[in-house]
C-alpha cells in the first residue's frame, strides 16, 4: 500500500523524528546537561535530589510523584514508576494556552501528545549538574512561543514549580494562560492506602481557596478508619501562588475541557469529592521577545499555624519571590555541603566525569548516609542513643553522660570509654555512628523498599540524626564513605560485628537503634526468612583491609579484648542431617523466642536483641572470635571442587538466582573467601600475641574442621571424587551443626580455651590448599571461571558437583581473590570479551548468557515416546482423567495447565484416586516426574533471573556488577604496575579498564544510555534504556575507582599518590576556578592554571600539576610548608588529613609528565 502523509483534519501534520542530543548548556546561571528532542527518546526516570527531606521521581515526560521523609507525606499520588509515567495527562504540572493571533485563537498544550502533529514543536530536558532541579521545554515554532517550567525544592516552603513563557518573535502576542498542577493529595494517607483505594478517599476530599491570600487547602474531611470513633483531619496539603497579579483560581481539573473548548471559566473556591488541582488562569500581552514567570509553592503536612504563618508572609511580603529563591539557593549550598564533606567535588577538563563523580558521591551518602559534622558529635544525640541502646547502662552512666560538653569530638567519647570497666558502654561508645540523611533506596521503580527520609522532628523541628538500611547496602556505602572519614572506620567494623549471629551471619536491615530480621507474616507472599552469603565476607574484608592500611596493627588491639557481641536472630538453622534431606528448607522461625527478644527491647532497649550466655549477661567475645565464626560459617558449608554450599534459605548479592538456594554450590564466595584468609593469615602472623581466648564451644567447632581437612588433604593430589567429597562435606558439616545445635539447646557457658597462634595459621594453610585447588578446577576452557555449581546429594556417600552457564559475577569474583596473576587476569578479560556475556550495543556485560526461552505453544508439549514411557499416562489419557495430563485435538500431550512445578504435580498425583490408580503411581510416580523434569529442566532453574527480562533479568545488564567489574580490573592493573609487569600486559589490561569505564556511560548519548548519562541507573534491560535511577550500589564502586583512577592511596598509616591509571586529557586546558566546600563548611575557591586538576580528599583539596619531577608541597593554614621529594607523606601529615583535624589548607602534587 502506498504511504501517504499523514493528515490532522485538513492540516499536514508535523510529525519529524528529530535527532537527540546531549550537550552541556549554562543555564540560570548554572550548568546544566540538556538534552534536545528528549520527547524521541522513550520516557526515562529521574530522582531529583534535595538537601532535606524532600523526594521527588519525576518521568521525562513530566508525570511525577514528590512528597516529604517517607510515601506516607505525598504531594501527588505514590506509585510504581510505570503508573506515574502513564499518568502524564492527570497528575504534575498541566499548561493550556490560548494564543490570540492574527484574529484566531489557537490552543496550545506544552508536553501533552493530545495535539500531537498539529504544531511544530521541540522538547528539551535540562537537568543541573547538582541533581536539585530539572527544567522542562517546548519551543513553539508556529506560534513563535517557548514555555518553560522546572521543579526545585525549598526546606523552609516546599516543592517550587517556576514557569515562563517567552516570546520568540518581533511582534506582540496575547495569550491566556492556564498553568498549574493535578491531582494533588490531602494530607493523611498511606501510600498503600491511596493505591488501593483512591476511590473511596476521593469521598474524603476536601479542597478550599483561601480566597484573601490565594491558598489552596487539601485536606481529608476526617481521617479514614473503619472504627466508630471520631477521627479529625487536622493537618493539610498546600499550594499557593505568586507571580502575576489577580489571576482566576481553580483548585480542581473540573474546568480543564472548559478552557479548552474556549468558555469562560470561574473561580473555585470549594470543590467536595474531586481530586486536587491548583490553577491560575491570566490573560498576558507579551511584548516582542519579552517574557513572563510565575511560580507555585506547594507543601505537604501543614497545620493551621503553618498556613496562618504564610498567609501573613502573602500578605505583607512584597519579596516572597525572592526569599523563596534565596532558600532554594540556601538548599543547593547546603548540598553541595553535603556531597562536598563526602569529596564529591573535582574539577578536572572531562565535565560529564566531575559530574558524574559528584552524582555518585551524593547518591552514596543518600543511602548510607553523611558524618553530621566531621568527627564531632552532639552530647543531646549521644545520650538519646544510649537511652535507646540500653536503659541499664543510660541510667548507671548518668553522671559520665551529663558531664560531656554540648559538643565533643569521636576521639573524646572513646578516651571515656577505654577508662570504663562497663563493657556494654564501651561498645556502644564505639559504634556509635554519628551519621544523617540516610535512607532505604526505594522509589516508585523499586516499590519492595520503603524508604524514610527522617532528617528532622515533626514535633518541633529540631535536627534528626539517623540511618537506615538493608545489610547489604548500608555497610558497602560506608566503605566509601570511611575514605573521607577514616577515623569512623573502626565504629563501622564494631557496627558490622555487633550485628552478625553467633553462626556467622547477619539480620535483614541495620538501623541507627539496632537491627531487626524478617518474619513469616502468613497473609504476605513474599514474606520469607533466611541469611544472605557472599556479603558477610567481601564487605567486612574492605573494612578490614582499610583499617589496616590506615592505622596499622588496630586490629591486633582487640584480639585479646571482648569488645564484641552476638545478634539474636530468632532464626534457627536446622541439622546438617535435615538440610542435607531438604537443603531448600533449612531455616525454622522461632516465634517464641522472637517474642521474647521484642518483648526484652521494650524494656531494656536494643540491647534486647543480643545473645545472652547461660548466666544471661550480654555475651561478649573477642575480635578473634568474630573473625573465625565468621569464616568457620562458610567453610562447614565447604564442598571440594564445588564451593560454598547455599543452605540458608537465601541466595547471595544477586537475588534474582534465588532458585540455587539448596542445590546451588557458590565460587563466588569462595574467591572472596581466599582473599579473606589471605588478609586473617597476615594480621595474626604480625600480632605480638601468641594466644587467643575462644569460647570452649567455638574451639570444638574450630577442631572439627580442622581435623577433617587434615584428614583428607591427601585428596588433593588430583580430582575429588564423589565419595571423598561427601565425606569431607560431612565432616565439615557436623562439625558446624553441632556447634550451633549445642548453642540453641543451652548457650553459650562463658567457659574460655585458647587457641595458639600457631594453630590458626596451620588452619590457614591446609584451607588455601583447599580453596586453590578448587579453583583450580573451576576454571573453564574458556578462561573464564565458573560463578555458581549444583551439587546432588547422589546417595550416603557421594555428593557430586555440575556446573552451570558463565556468569559475570563469577569473573569479578576471582578477579578480586588474590589467586590470579596479572597475566591471568589479562587472559580472563579478553575471554569475558569474546563471551556470550558482551553486549555490543552498549559495550558492557550482561549477568549471564541471554537465551530464547520457548514461545508459550511450545513449552508444554510433552513427546509421545516419553507418555509410551508411563502405564499411568496412558491409562489415565485411556480413562479421560486430565488431572495430570490431556490431549489435544491435534493429538499432542499437555501436563495439566494448573501445575507450575514439580510439587504441584506430586500434589495431583495424590488425588487420584487410590483404588483406581493407587499402584499405577507407586510405579510410576518417578518416571512421571522424570519426564516432567526432562521437559522444564528445572534442576537447572536458577531462579527469576532466567525468567523475566529487566532488572536482574534476561539480556539486561546490571550496572551495579559492571562498576564491580571495573573496580576488580583496576586492582589487577595495580597489581601489574607494582609487580613491574611488561608494559604489554600492564597496557592490555588498561584498556580493557577504559572500555569497561566508557560502557558505564558518562560518555554515552543519551539516546544510547536512555537517560541523563551523568545519573547513575541500576541496569538496562535489552531493547530499553537506563531504568531505576540513582540509588543503585553502583555508585560505591563508582567512587572508589574513580579515587583509584586518580591515584590516591594509603599503606602504613602514609597517604601516597599514584596516578598511573590518570588520562592527560583530564588536566585543564585553560585556567579555571574550583569551588569546594572547606572542612569548616565554607565554600572556598582555588584558581586552577592549565595542565592542573583538583579534588578533595578528607576535604583536603589537592592540586595535581604537570611537571618535570614528581613531588608535593603541603600547604598549611598557618602558612607554613612542608615538602616532600616524593609522592608519599609521613605518618604525621597523613594523620592530620585523616583526622580532619584543619591544619592542612591545600597540597599541591606535582606528577611527571
Amino acid at each position: 500500500m502506498t504511504k501517504n502523509p499523514i493528515y490532522i483534519g485538513s492540516k499536514k501534520a508535523s510529525i519529524n523524528q528529530l535527532e537527540v542530543k546531549g550537550e552541556l548548556v549554562s543555564l540560570y546561571n548554572e550548568d546544566y546537561y540538556k538534552i534536545t528532542n528528549s520527547d524521541s527518546m522513550r520516557p526515562f526516570f529521574m530522582s531529583l535530589v534535595s538537601n532535606s527531606n524532600h523526594w521527588l521521581f519525576i518521568s521525562s515526560n513530566g508525570a511525577l510523584t514528590a512528597g516529604r521523609k517517607n510515601a506516607n507525606n505525598a504531594l501527588f499520588p505514590y506509585y510504581t514508576d510505570d503508573k506515574i509515567t502513564e499518568s502524564l495527562e492527570t497528575t504534575g504540572s498541566k499548561t493550556i494556552i490560548q494564543v490570540h493571533k492574527e484574529g484566531k485563537t489557537f490552543l496550545w498544550e506544552p508536553f501533552s501528545n493530545k495535539y500531537l502533529g498539529v504544531y511544530t514543536t521541540q522538547r528539551n530536558l535540562y537537568k543541573n549538574s547538582y541533581g536539585n532541579k530539572v527544567v522542562f521545554e517546548e519551543i513553539n515554532t508556529d506560534l513563535g512561543l517557548t514555555y518553560r517550567y522546572q521543579w526545585n525544592s525549598s526546606d523552609q516552603f516546599g516543592f517550587v514549580k517556576k514557569a515562563e513563557i517567552i516570546n520568540n518573535t518581533a511582534q506582540t502576542i496575547d495569550v491566556t494562560i492556564l498553568d498549574g498542577i493535578q491531582n494533588i493529595l490531602p494530607y493523611g494517607l498511606a501510600s498503600d492506602f491511596q493505591n488501593a483505594t483512591s476511590n473511596l478517599i476521593d469521598a474524603y476530599k476536601k479542597c478550599e481557596l483561601e480566597t484573601d491570600t490565594g491558598i489552596g487547602i487539601f485536606a481529608l474531611s476526617a481521617i479514614i478508619v473503619d472504627k466508630a470513633e471520631p477521627s479529625e483531619a487536622l493537618k493539610a496539603n498546600t499550594v499557593w501562588f505568586s507571580g502575576l497579579e489577580n489571576p482566576t483560581h481553580l483548585i480542581s481539573s473540573l474546568q480543564l475541557d472548559a478552557f479548552r473548548t474556549g468558555k469562560t471559566i470561574t473561580e473555585e473556591k470549594d470543590i467536595r469529592a474531586e481530586k486536587g488541582a491548583y490553577f491560575i488562569s491570566k490573560d498576558l500581552s507579551l511584548e516582542a521577545n519579552e517574557e513572563a514567570n510565575w511560580m507555585f509553592v506547594a507543601e505537604v503536612n501543614q497545620t493551621i499555624s503553618d498556613i496562618n504563618a504564610i498567609s501573613e508572609k502573602i500578605k505583607s511580603d512584597s519579596n516572597l519571590e525572592v526569599l523563596v529563591q534565596q532558600d532554594i539557593d540556601a538548599g543547593t549550598k547546603n548540598l553541595l555541603e553535603l556531597v562536598g564533606a563526602s569529596d564529591g567535588i573535582q574539577l578536572g577538563e572531562d565535565k560529564l566525569r566531575n559530574t558524574r563523580h559528584f552524582a555518585n558521591t551524593l547518591f552514596n551518602i543518600m543511602r548510607g548516609g553523611i558524618f553530621d559534622d566531621n568527627y564531632k558529635i552532639e552530647k543531646q544525640d549521644f545520650v538519646n542513643y544510649i537511652a535507646k541502646a540500653n536503659v541499664k547502662v543510660s541510667k548507671n552512666k548518668e553522671a559520665i553522660l551529663n558531664d560531656l560538653p554540648e559538643i565533643f569530638s569521636v576521639d573524646h567519647i572513646r578516651a571515656i570509654a577505654d577508662q570504663d570497666d562497663d563493657a556494654n558502654f564501651k561498645r556502644l561508645c564505639y559504634e556509635y555512628l554519628p551519621l544523617k540523611f540516610s535512607r532505604r533506596h526505594g522509589d516508585p521503580s523499586r516499590p519492595w523498599n520503603k524508604f524514610s527520609i527522617n532528617t528532622r522532628s515533626e514535633v518541633d523541628g529540631s535536627k534528626i540524626l539517623d540511618y537506615e538500611g538493608n545489610w547489604r547496602d548500608i555497610f558497602q556505602n560506608w566503605e566509601t564513605l570511611a575514605h573521607s572519614y577514616p577515623a569512623f572506620m573502626e565504629g563501622m567494623i564494631h557496627k558490622f560485628f555487633n550485628a552478625t549471629t553467633f553462626e556467622g551471619y547477619n539480620p535483614y536491615r541495620v538501623t541507627k537503634d539496632g537491627f531487626d530480621w524478617e518474619t513469616i507474616e502468613a497473609d504476605d507472599p513474599w514474606s520469607y526468612i533466611g541469611y544472605w552469603g557472599d556479603h558477610q565476607i567481601i564487605y567486612l574484608l574492605k573494612f578490614l583491609e582499610f583499617i589496616e592500611k590506615h592505622y596499622p596493627n588496630k586490629l591486633a588491639g582487640s584480639f585479646t579484648q571482648d569488645l564484641f557481641v552476638y545478634a539474636n536472630v530468632p532464626y534457627k538453622l536446622k541439622s546438617y542431617q535435615d538440610t542435607l534431606k531438604n537443603p531448600k528448607d533449612t531455616v525454622d522461625f522461632d516465634y517464641e523466642l522472637d517474642k521474647k527478644i521484642n518483648t526484652i527491647k521494650e524494656r531494656l532497649g536494643a540491647d534486647g536483641a543480643l545473645l545472652r550466655d547461660q548466666n544471661y549477661f550480654i555475651y561478649k567475645v573477642n575480635l578473634i572470635e568474630k573473625l573465625l565464626a565468621t569464616v568457620l560459617a562458610k567453610v562447614s558449608n565447604f564442598i571440594p571442587e564445588g564451593g560454598i554450599w547455599l543452605n540458608t534459605q537465601r541466595p547471595e548479592w544477586n537475588d534474582a538466582n534465588n532458585a540455587l538456594v539448596g542445590n546451588g554450590v557458590s565460587m563466588v564466595t569462595l574467591y572472596y573467601l581466599r582473599r579473606f584468609i589471605n588478609f586473617f593469615e597476615g594480621i595474626v602472623q604480625d600480632s605480638s600475641s601468641p594466644k587467643y581466648n575462644l569460647s570452649v564451644e567455638l574451639k570444638t567447632f574450630f577442631e572439627g574442621v580442622v581435623s577433617t581437612l587434615n584428614d583428607n588433604v591427601k585428596v588433593l593430589a588430583g580430582k575429588i571424587s564423589d565419595k571423598a567429597r561427601k565425606t569431607i562435606l560431612d565432616g565439615l558439616g557436623t562439625a558446624g551443626s553441632d556447634y550451633r545445635l549445642k548453642i540453641y539447646d543451652t548457650g553459650f557457658s562463658s567457659d574460655k580455651e585458647t587457641i595458639s597462634k600457631e594453630n590458626l595459621l596451620e588452619f590457614f594453610t591446609v584451607l588455601k590448599q583447599y580453596l586453590d585447588h578448587t579453583i583450580k578446577a573451576n576454571k573453564r576452557e574458556d578462561n573464564l571461571y565458573h560463578a555458581y555449581n549444583l551439587m546432588t546429594v547422589e546417595n550416603d556417600t557421594e555428593v557430586s558437583i555440575s556446573y552451570l552457564p558463565e556468569m559475570l559475577e563469577g569473573q569479578v569474583a576471582v578477579l578480586s581473590s588474590g589467586y590470579l596473576e596479572p597475566k591471568e587476569a589479562l587472559s580472563l578479560l579478553d575471554g569475558l570479551k569474546a563471551s556470550a556475556l558482551f553486549r555490543e550495543d552498549q559495550y558492557s556485560y550482561i549477568l549471564y548468557p541471554n537465551k530464547e526461552l520457548s514461545r508459550f505453544v511450545d513449552k508444554n508439549n510433552i513427546p509421545a515416546k516419553s507418555v509410551e514411557k508411563s502405564r499411568l499416562l496412558k491409562q489415565l489419557i485411556t480413562d479421560g482423567n486430565t488431572q495430570i495430563i490431556e490431549k489435544d485435538v491435534l493429538g499432542v500431550y499437555h501436563f495439566n495447565g494448573n501445575f507450575n512445578n514439580a510439587d504441584s504435580l506430586k500434589a495431583a498425583l495424590n488425588k487420584l484416586p487410590e483404588e483406581k490408580y493407587d499402584d499405577l503411581i507407586t510405579s510410576d510416580k518417578s518416571i512421571v516426574l522424570d519426564i516432567f523434569e526432562e521437559m522444564f529442566d528445572h534442576k537447572s532453574f536458577t531462579g527469576r533471573s532466567g525468567t523475566f527480562y529487566g532488572y536482574e533479568g534476561l539480556g539486561s545488564i546490571y550496572w551495579h556488577m559492571v562498576s564491580k567489574l571495573l573496580l576488580a580490573t583496576q586492582e589487577n592493573c595495580l597489581l601489574a604496575i607494582n609487580n613491574n609487569e611488561s608494559e604489554e600486559i600492564i597496557g592490555r589490561l588498561l584498556e580493557h579498564y577504559y572500555e569497561i569505564n566508557e560502557g558505564i556511560g558518562a560518555h554515552k548519548s543519551p539516546e544510547l544510555y536512555g537517560a541523563f548519562p551523568t545519573d547513575p541507573y541500576s541496569h538496562t534491560p535489552g531493547g530499553k534504556g537506563a531504568q531505576q535511577p540513582g540509588m543503585t550500589g553502583q555508585v560505591k564502586e563508582d567512587v572508589l575507582c574513580r579515587f583509584g583512577e586518580i591515584g590516591v592511596f594509603v599503606k602504613d598509616g602514609k597517604l601516597f599518590f599514584n596516578p598511573r591509571l590518570l588520562r592527560k586529557e583530564e588536566f585543564l586546558s585553560k585556567p579555571k576556578e574550583f569551588s569546594y566546600t572547606s572542612i569548616a563548611k565554607n565554600i572556598e575557591t582555588i584558581q586552577l592554571e592549565k595542565d592542573t586538576l583538583c579534588f578533595t580528599y578528607c576535604q583536603v583539596p589537592i592540586i595535581y600539576t604537570l611537571g618535570t619531577e614528581n613531588k608535593i608541597q603541603v600547604i598549611n593554614n598557618n602558612g607554613s610548608t612542608i615538602d616532600f621529594k616524593d609522592l608519599q607523606l609521613d605518618e604525621i601529615t597523613s594523620d592530620k588529613i585523616f583526622k580532619r583535624t584543619g591544619e592542612v589548607k591545600q597540597i599541591e602534587v606535582t606528577v611527571k609528565k
